[in-house]
């Protein structure tokens, strides 16, 4: 690898490095090591294939999530209980109790998923991506994902119902509205 390239590379993870480890922590259930393990590997293929790719974060997204997928595969799963802090700093001078209660219960809730529900998730809400790009993703079809999202937020809202009130701002019922979250129990 020239020098050029080499500084091309060190820019690249040092401006989008935060963004890739937040989505490796949701894809990995709040497991941050698992995470750090996770980004890790996917900048190192990258490295490797840095002077031909066009479009660096998509390319490294995808090798993310493609990891993912392949641990998930894996006939014995390797499992470590961590309780490391999230990868969001905080910003001084600012009141985000909702917001910080909002984001450990939503990282709980999807630590209780299973991988493949979680990855799911995710790539649809997170990273808002549309079915056929996650079916693509994960080597599905547009139905399997369609199943797997429903099942997902079902288990989602059984295992925090919580989630749905907090997401709205209050704990009593509303109408429903146009601006529909998916935590939220349709009538």
């Amino acid at each position: 690898m020239d020098a050029e390239a080499q500084e091309s590379f060190r820019e690249f993870v040092a401006n989008r490095s935060t963004a890739l480890l937040r989505t490796a922590v949701l894809l990995s259930g709040g497991d941050r090591h698992a995470a750090e393990d996770l980004l890790q590997n996917a900048l190192v293929k990258a490295v490797g294939r840095w002077h031909r790719i066009d479009e660096p974060e998509a390319y490294v997204r995808q090798i993310l999530y493609r990891q993912q997928v392949s641990r998930w595969r894996l006939k014995w799963p390797r499992r470590e209980l961590s309780v490391a802090e999230p990868p969001e700093e905080p910003v001084a001078g600012t009141d985000d109790s909702a917001a910080a209660e909002l984001r450990l219960l939503m990282r709980g809730a999807l630590a209780r998923l299973t991988a493949r529900q979680r990855t799911v998730l995710v790539l649809r809400y997170f990273e808002d991506l549309p079915e056929a790009d996650v079916a693509r993703l994960l080597g599905c079809s547009v139905g399997t994902v369609r199943s797997t999202t429903h099942r997902s937020l079902a288990r989602l809202r059984a295992l925090a119902p919580e989630l749905a009130a907090l997401g709205r701002g209050d704990t009593e019922q509303q109408p429903p509205s146009r601006d529909f979250s998916p935590l939220e129990v349709r009538p």
